[in-house]
């Protein structure tokens, strides 16, 4: 109630007196932001956004499979700007500022908020055709930030070993309250219903959320999110295997081949494993490794790409299970527990060869149910899915899009909390 009681009178105080009428764009502030700009836009889905200039594509190019329904007909108020910060990796809008935001805000509101964290290192804009289209075309609000931080680089932001990463948990609650202030002061009264969404690095925000600041949402829906735990398994016991036993395994090294299976990656998604070693384990591997453990490789900044096993420094030869207490201490200040506060939809594909479902989702509903929370949480293993949809238009037989179980999870979620 006292939550509650504080963003109606934050609400209040930023919304003009203005009798009689429906705050306009002019008159809706973002508390607390450093700055922000205001438009009055005929379509907030990307149908329109795209050509108005008010969402960014690369952002989210790749997340999606091309024949996702891209939904319109969705007038309404967007909000783009950032609140205060010191790092400078987003580039969007050519501002060179990082804790951006989006937030939208439909003409024709159902009364629920959807609030979202950047999957990834993407932008504000990632989620914009995974999440918000739909989200938007169903009535709700929808908000998204940054993290406060992104790129390839973001391990630089922070003093410390994980600050970066703490940093998003606090941008997507610092959002989530702002985002509910705004709603306040467009619709009159706050929404009956805050849903934290959001894909890997995004949905373990959700996870994240939903374990310390239960207060301020009604339920999240977690797509695939990453599994940060201090004595694993975390990325760091399994994506080490993968770089390390792939090579052996391409050149025909069965041995390597049940390495790689015993890590965790799934039987059936070898076919998947060429993409991964090219585009996601290294470059994964290496810069969360140095968020984590910058000591690993002296002074190389985030290690040596593509190193052969033995090569010093390798992040292939990391073994997670013998580096100092430090290390641990690092992940342990953003890991989770599985005691979750609201109810939460998982969702995670099978084939996932980026976080395999049996060291990501399955370890996590069994934290949950360990924790004594698992009438809070509901879990949809999606056969034959993978990390993200956009594979799915190179091996349309064999792998399942979750985007249209991300649809049907937001509206058993809205039906589960009512």
């Amino acid at each position: 109630m006292f939550v509650r009681a504080t963003i109606l009178a934050l609400a209040a105080a930023l919304t003009p007196a203005v009798a009689g009428a429906t705050p306009a764009c002019a008159h809706l502030l973002v508390p607390l932001a450093a700055h922000q700009e205001v438009s009055c836009l005929t379509e907030l889905t990307t149908a329109g956004t795209v050509a108005s200039g008010h969402t960014v594509t690369a952002d989210w190019t790749g997340l999606t499979q091309a024949s996702l329904p891209q939904p319109s007909g969705v007038p309404g108020i967007q909000i783009d700007g950032y609140f205060p910060d010191t790092s400078t990796t987003n580039t969007n809008h050519g501002w060179n500022h990082d804790a951006q935001f989006v937030l939208r805000l439909p003409d024709h509101w159902n009364g629920g908020l959807v609030v979202s964290g950047s999957p990834g290192n993407r932008r504000q804009y990632a989620n914009d055709r995974a999440v918000a289209d739909f989200v938007l075309s169903q009535g709700y609000a929808f908000a998204a930030t940054d993290k406060g931080n992104a790129g390839p680089t973001f391990y630089r932001d922070g003093r410390h070993p994980g600050d970066a990463v703490a940093e998003w948990n606090h941008r997507l609650t610092q959002l989530t309250v702002a985002a509910k202030t705004v709603v306040a002061q467009r619709y009159g009264r706050l929404p009956m219903h805050t849903v934290a969404a959001g894909i890997s690095n995004g949905g373990y925000l959700v996870r994240w959320q939903l374990e310390n600041r239960p207060w301020l949402y009604d339920g999240g829906v977690d797509w695939e999110g990453t599994l940060w735990r201090t004595n694993g398994p975390n990325l760091f016991t399994f994506l080490p295997t993968a770089l390390r036993d792939y090579p052996a395994y391409a050149a025909g090294d069965e041995q390597a081949h049940q390495r790689m299976l015993a890590a965790g990656f799934a039987p059936g998604s070898e076919f998947l494993w060429p993409y991964h070693d090219q585009v996601y384990w290294d470059a994964t591997q290496r810069t969360y490794r140095e968020e984590f453990d910058p000591g690993y490789d002296g002074d190389l900044d985030a290690g040596i790409p593509y190193c052969a096993s033995g090569t010093p420094n390798c992040d292939a030869d990391y073994d997670y299970g013998t580096r100092p207490r430090e290390v641990k201490r690092a992940v342990s200040g953003i890991g989770l527990t599985g005691r979750i506060g609201r109810p939460l939809i998982t969702l995670q594909g099978t084939l996932d060869t980026l976080l395999p479902i049996s060291r990501s989702g399955d370890a996590y509903a069994a934290m949950v149910d360990a924790s004594g929370r698992s009438y809070l949480h509901r879990y949809h293993r999606i056969v034959n899915g993978n990390h993200t949809d956009g594979l799915v238009d190179v091996y349309p037989d064999r792998l399942v899009p979750l985007a249209p179980e991300f649809q049907k999870a937001v509206t058993e979620l809205a039906r589960w909390t009512a």
